[in-house]
C-alpha cells in the first residue's frame, strides 16, 4: 500500500502537467492542496502538515525571488540593484535545487510555476522602468525577505522533520543578507 502512494504521489505532478484542464489552477495551491491530502490520507501530525506548508512556501518566495530578480538583472538602473539581483539569483539557485531535493527525498509536492499572486507581482514589476522598476524591486525583495527570515527562523528550530529544520537554519542567514542588502541598496537609491 505503502509503495502505492509513494507511485501516486510521483505520477501525480506529471499528470497534472499533462492534462490540459488543470493549467487553470494556481500551482501553489494545488501543491498545498497534494500535500495536504497525502498529510491526510497518512494520517501524520500536524508539526509535519507544517513542514510540508514552510517548504511550498519556501519554494513559492524562492521561485518569486528567481524570476524578480532575474528581471532585475536585466532592466535595473542602479549598479547595487544589478549587483543584488546577481547574488540573489545564484544563491536562491542553489537554495531552490536544494529545496527540490529535499521535496522528492520527504514526498513533499512542490509548486512548479509562480501562483496567481506571484505572477501578478513579476507582471507589475515587469511594467515599470527606471527608478520606479529599482525602487519597486527592492520594496518586493524586503516584503519577501521579511517574511521569508521570519518563517525560516521559526522553523530552524520547530520543525518536525530534522532534515527541514537543518535546511531551514542553513539558509536564515543567507535570506538576512539578502534582506539587509536590499535595505542598503533602498538607502542608495534616490528618494
Amino acid at each position: 500500500m505503502r509503495l502505492f502512494q509513494l507511485c501516486a504521489l510521483l505520477i501525480l505532478p506529471w499528470l497534472a502537467a499533462c492534462s490540459g484542464g488543470e493549467s487553470n489552477k494556481d500551482p501553489v495551491a494545488e501543491a498545498k492542496f497534494q500535500n495536504e491530502k497525502r498529510i491526510g490520507d497518512e494520517a501524520v501530525t500536524e508539526k509535519q502538515e507544517r513542514d510540508a506548508e514552510f517548504m511550498v512556501t519556501a519554494a513559492s518566495s524562492s521561485m518569486t525571488n528567481l524570476e524578480i530578480s532575474q528581471i532585475a538583472q536585466r532592466k535595473a538602473t542602479s549598479p547595487d540593484v544589478k549587483y543584488l539581483a546577481q547574488m540573489i539569483v545564484g544563491e536562491h539557485g542553489n537554495m531552490q535545487a536544494d529545496l527540490k531535493s529535499l521535496a522528492q527525498k520527504k514526498s513533499i509536492v512542490l509548486p512548479t510555476n509562480l501562483g496567481e499572486n506571484q505572477a501578478k507581482i513579476v507582471g507589475e514589476l515587469t511594467a515599470l522602468n527606471g527608478a520606479g522598476f529599482d525602487r519597486k524591486y527592492l520594496d518586493l525583495l524586503e516584503d519577501i525577505h521579511k517574511n521569508s527570515v521570519d518563517e525560516f527562523d521559526d522553523l530552524s528550530e520547530d520543525a518536525y522533520d530534522g532534515d527541514i529544520r537543518a535546511f531551514a537554519a542553513k539558509y536564515l542567514p543567507t535570506l538576512k543578507k539578502h534582506r539587509e542588502a536590499a535595505e542598503q541598496a533602498a538607502d542608495k537609491l534616490p528618494k
